[in-house]
């Protein structure tokens, strides 16, 4: 039996156990097992030999190594880093070798209690994971006499928690935080998946506290702003690859207030009558419908516990089924394109991993409670800690972890979830919505939104943004009381719900609504009808689809063709790959839904963020750079050949054209387009489909002249072209700021594409996101594109666009613009040239 560690009370006065602390995050013991006491001494003493290894910039904190590795984490009082330093004088310096008894820091009390909410001192084993309690003193100690309690190294350590429990100068550095926010859940969810890469232990220090990297809710509760700059430790076999992971994931640049859909400024609420209720504007536009309340039930949990071993069961079935869920609403939300959905659902993934989240639960089921309660307790524990945080953003990922917990314990009691009903078109109301309850919803379920609680930057108002749902947050309790049924107005962009509008008012907001409504009918009357600039070029507007019903809608609102199918859809969400007849039959039935327009059929484009279980690819540290699109398709050559068999076999090929993805060069093209013959020559068919290529790397667009003599045509594909361009993630919402195809680099590459496909005489299609910005257009169309594909809905809109633009002046203004030095220069330079009405 290892030998315990013997730890003296540092001041004197009664023991607590932790339990008592008035501060969620050692009451919960985020920080480390331990004690605390309520002290009548002031002078903190050194509890052991070792050494001073962190002190807090505001010196009421101080963690001490000992020899055998045990890291003693002493915080003076409870929310006293808010004083800044004042009433506490260190009398040791970090790095510093003490004995124990030995005056660490002094603390004015008299001071300090009347602006500390407790004196209460804390004093923990910051790393846990590797050091356990041997014995824990009750009632009265007397500093530097008393023992407060022992400590030895747990047995069954693994490999890396047996590593340095004090990291070398070669396993720690400083990191300067370059998220927006700070380190809220998305970028907390970040670092959390840097440390989990690598076989080792990394902890980040903070103003006098600790967070195990690993664990998201830990380092939201530390609080680290944008700016700050933050210790990052690491040991183990794999510390100095970790350390450099985590660095780099505090240090990413990401926006404020999140960047999948911006946040719109908030205006001073109008100046309210009676029958008016004020609120936060989370979505703009103005919405007129019935009310919906609605009113989650809590879910049901058990009290009393069963057997140990079936409440551990309990617990990890629970987890296992809602992982599942969330990792199915991901593969939906990719399958629709529904970034902003699937982000969400990646950063709900994350806390379901948490290790200090499960680890309270199991902790709590191992002293008796039952898996409902326990792992209830834990996540409002943690709910707690981000709501007690001085930072409304953190606050807000409070509503996550009720989502979380809401969904847990459904699992947990076997009772089906109760999700809002709602009457097409109405104005819902709640005291809070989560992220859970709108993905199952109708499109055309709300008019609008109102919520009691919740705010700007949360999740449910990324996705409502999203949707361009017209909603409120933050409007109070009173909401709840309005009668269900009852017609109200919302003028979301001015923060106010008209509970009794008069007459003139709605009939006002009846005519803007119905005026831009209108404006968008013209539109999508026009969007039959083909779109020609004013001086005469045809410009296909075409559409982005995944199967047969979003090609009926492709030809109900007006594309000329379709510019992308995205075949993932037949592999996807099932345990085997389609068979060759599956396939033709999928995409026949896409061919006759397009009632004779042409379809561009993109071959399987898998791995990078686009994962199929049972092709069994393999596991890559950089998949963005690895195994996908045409690459994947040569790593298994057979699925290729039924996809391209599949695609000759069907009825009217000629109507069809197949596009390669992540070709690199000419010889990915040759290869393909050589077994497309073989194949053709084995089927007895004669008349090939046109065979294109999409420019998604760099390479590909530098060779486009190379491409183009092989190609029927060029596809861009500008998600990940800018990727690649500009070295950064396009599944990482921490760099989205910085990810706008409109960047002078990006249109140099757009421009050598279609100068390349000129020489060969073939055209050049768009078919990224960037066909989908307005204000892109015209650059497009200058450099040389002549077909734009979008998302149906937005056809309309497209093709009123390109009528209104000049050829001539877009091929002279766009050329300007390649001379410029950023996109945000590009984008203002373009707004001046072609304002939108």
């Amino acid at each position: 039996m290892t030998q315990a560690l013997e730890l003296k009370a540092p001041l004197t006065g009664t023991v607590l156990p932790l339990e008592q602390v008035p501060d969620p995050v050692f009451a919960g013991r985020m920080m480390g097992d331990g004690l605390a006491i309520d002290p009548t001494s002031s002078t903190l003493l050194a509890p052991c030999d070792g050494v001073v290894t962190q002190i807090a910039r505001t010196h009421h904190a101080l963690t001490l190594t000992a020899a055998n590795g045990a890291e003693i984490l002493m915080h003076i009082g409870i929310d006293t880093v808010s004083l800044k330093g004042e009433g506490f004088k260190p009398l040791v310096a970090q790095g510093q070798t003490v004995t124990c008894g030995q005056a660490l820091i002094e603390a004015d009390f008299s001071f300090i209690a009347g602006k500390a909410p407790s004196l209460i001192t804390v004093v923990v084993i910051a790393n846990s994971d590797t050091q356990e309690m041997a014995e824990r003193a009750t009632g009265a100690v007397t500093a530097g006499q008393s023992i407060l309690m022992r400590v030895r190294a747990k047995g069954a350590a693994s490999a890396v928690a047996d590593a340095s429990a004090t990291p070398s100068a070669d396993t720690t550095a400083w990191a300067v935080v370059g998220h927006g926010d700070g380190v809220h859940a998305r970028p907390a969810a970040m670092i959390q998946a840097a440390a989990k890469a690598f076989n080792a232990r990394v902890f980040l220090r903070f103003s006098g506290q600790e967070a195990n990297a690993r664990s998201v809710v830990s380092l939201m509760g530390l609080g680290i702003g944008h700016g700050d700059r933050v210790e990052v430790l690491a040991s183990g076999p794999e510390a100095g690859q970790a350390l450099a992971a985590v660095v780099e994931a505090l240090e990413a640049h990401s926006p404020s207030a999140h960047g999948e859909v911006e946040a719109p400024a908030v205006p001073a609420p109008a100046a309210l009558g009676a029958g008016k209720v004020g609120g936060v504007l989370a979505a703009p536009g103005l919405a007129i419908g019935p009310v919906a309340q609605f009113a989650a039930a809590e879910p049901r949990v058990v009290e009393l516990a069963g057997e140990l071993g079936t409440e551990y069961n309990a617990l990890a079935r629970a987890l296992a089924t809602v992982r599942s869920a969330i990792m199915s609403q991901m593969h939906a939300a990719l399958k629709h394109g529904d970034k902003a959905m699937q982000a969400i659902f990646d950063a709900h993934l994350a806390l379901l991993d948490d290790p200090e989240l499960v680890g309270a639960a199991e902790r709590a089921i191992g002293q008796g409670k039952s898996a409902g309660v326990a792992f209830r307790d834990a996540a409002r524990t943690q709910r707690q800690v981000l709501s007690a945080m001085n930072n409304p953003l953190l606050a807000e990922r409070a509503n996550d972890l009720k989502d979380l917990e809401r969904r847990v314990l459904l699992a947990i009691s076997g009772d089906a979830d109760q999700k809002p009903v709602v009457p097409p078109r109405s104005i819902l109301i709640a005291d809070d919505l989560t992220p859970s309850d709108l993905a199952g919803m109708p499109a055309d379920a709300l008019a609008g939104v109102v919520l009691a609680r919740g705010g700007a930057t949360s999740h449910v108002a990324i996705l409502v943004r999203a949707r361009g749902i017209p909603a409120l947050v933050a409007t109070g309790a009173a909401v709840l009381q309005i009668e269900n049924g009852l017609e109200v107005l919302l003028d979301a962009t001015h923060g106010v719900l008209d509970i009794t509008p008069a007459a003139d008012s709605l009939q006002a907001a009846r005519q803007q609504i119905d005026a831009r409504r209108d404006t968008l009918e013209h539109m999508k009357r026009q969007a039959l009808e083909p779109a020609h600039t004013l001086d005469g070029q045809a410009i296909e507007v075409a559409a982005n689809i995944a199967n047969e019903r979003d090609a009926r809608e492709a030809a109900r609102c007006g594309a000329d063709s379709v510019g992308l199918l995205r075949s993932e859809f037949l592999f996807i969400e099932r345990e085997s790959a389609p068979s060759r007849d599956e396939q033709q039959a999928a995409y026949q039935a896409v061919l006759d839904a397009l009632e004779g327009r042409n379809a561009i059929m993109r071959t399987l484009d898998v791995g990078g963020d686009k994962e199929v279980p049972y092709l069994s690819l393999p596991q890559e540290d950089n998949p963005a750079l690895g195994l996908r699109g045409i690459r994947s398709g040569f790593a298994r050559p057979a699925l290729l050949d039924d996809q391209l068999a599949a695609m000759l076999a069907t009825r009217q090929a000629s109507r069809l054209r197949i596009l390669l993805p992540m070709v690199a060069d000419v010889a990915d093209l040759l290869r393909v387009k050589a077994r497309l013959g073989e194949l053709a020559a084995e089927m007895g068919i004669t008349a090939l489909p046109q065979l294109g290529v999409m420019i998604e790397v760099p390479s590909a667009a530098l060779l486009a002249d190379q491409l183009a003599e092989h190609a029927d045509f060029l596809s861009i594909g500008t998600n990940d072209l800018t990727q690649y361009t500009l070295a950064r993630d396009r599944c990482n919402p921490d760099l989205a700021a910085g990810l706008d195809p409109m960047h002078p680099a990006l249109l140099r590459l757009i421009a050598q594409t279609a100068a390349g496909a000129a020489k060969h005489g073939r055209w050049v299609g768009v078919c990224g996101a960037m066909a989908s910005d307005l204000e892109a257009a015209p650059v497009l169309i200058g450099l040389g594109v002549t077909e734009l594909s979008v998302s149906p809905g937005l056809i309309p809109e497209l093709k009123a666009r390109v009528r209104a633009l000049d050829l001539a002046m877009c091929r002279r203004e766009a050329q300007s613009l390649l001379l410029l030095s950023s996109a945000a220069e590009v984008r203002a330079r373009a707004r001046e040239i072609w304002p939108q009405v």
